[in-house]
């Protein structure tokens, strides 16, 4: 091999050694990002599987409370309906007594 090929092919080589790196320091680069990617789309569909689920637990405590508030309110309605009405007469007024030198009044 004459020397002149002979450092074409080293050059080639070189070269091709050069290229192969960029390559694959690119790949490494995208596969990174990809797989960061994949991490935040993950992540984010977490946060949002959490936010309906804190929703839902809302919705059902806030039902609950009103289910529980019906129940107690109709409850004291229909007890207030059965019991007998209670009706309050005013006090019969005292007998006003004098006072004269005979009586004298009681304390």
């Amino acid at each position: 091999m004459s020397p002149t090929r002979k450092t074409a092919g080293q050059r080639a080589a070189a070269t091709r050694k050069r290229n192969s790196a960029k390559h694959r320091a690119a790949a490494e680069k995208t596969a990174l990002t990809r797989r960061r990617r994949a991490a935040g789309k993950k992540a984010a569909v977490t946060r949002k599987h959490r936010a309906a689920g804190r929703k839902a637990a809302a919705t059902r405590t806030r039902r609950a409370s009103a289910r529980k508030a019906a129940a107690t309110s109709a409850r004291k309605k229909e007890a207030a309906l059965t019991q007998p009405v209670q009706v309050q007469e005013p006090p019969a007024p005292e007998p006003q007594v004098q006072a004269t030198p005979e009586t004298s009044i009681p304390e």
